[in-house]
């Protein structure tokens, strides 16, 4: 789609193995956002349908469009003539590092009318979400370690 409305992009690095940071991140029992629950109807690949539920919101529902296993992940949200993508990015660095990735869309013709909405949703948050989930691999990757 074109006639992008809104667009954001963080990484960070995290001291886990890429292979961690993918398995841990398509594990929909390890997204931790509260207070959003997420659901997913199906194994984590192309084509499966997931649900985002929000207190007191209507439920939001989304699909995989794509995956390039152990690289990349792309979410889709549909809105009514617009959509919202979330892509994931998964980078190897020397040292058994990874650069995580999310880079945030909003596009099609009617985007702007969604565009303060995921401006305030994520615009600020992305940051700060995104140094959690690293936080939350590393600590899981830690305890994954210990137990062996």
């Amino acid at each position: 789609m074109s006639d992008i409305a809104w667009q954001l992009e963080y990484s960070v690095e995290a001291d886990i193995s890429t292979e961690f940071a993918w398995q841990f991140q398509t594990e929909i029992a390890n997204w931790n956002d509260p207070p959003a629950t997420f659901l997913l109807d199906g194994p984590f690949e192309a084509g499966s349908c997931g649900t985002t539920l929000l207190p007191g919101q209507e439920p939001m529902h989304w699909h995989i469009r794509e995956i390039l296993p152990g690289k990349s992940f792309v979410l889709q949200l549909q809105l009514e003539r617009a959509m919202l993508t979330f892509e994931w990015r998964f980078d190897d660095l020397p040292g058994r590092r990874t650069k995580l990735t999310q880079h945030i869309v909003l596009s099609g013709e009617n985007a702007g009318a969604y565009a303060e909405q995921v401006e305030a949703g994520f615009g600020t948050n992305l940051p700060d979400g995104m140094r959690r989930i690293a936080a939350e691999m590393a600590a899981a990757a830690k305890h994954s370690d210990s137990a062996r």
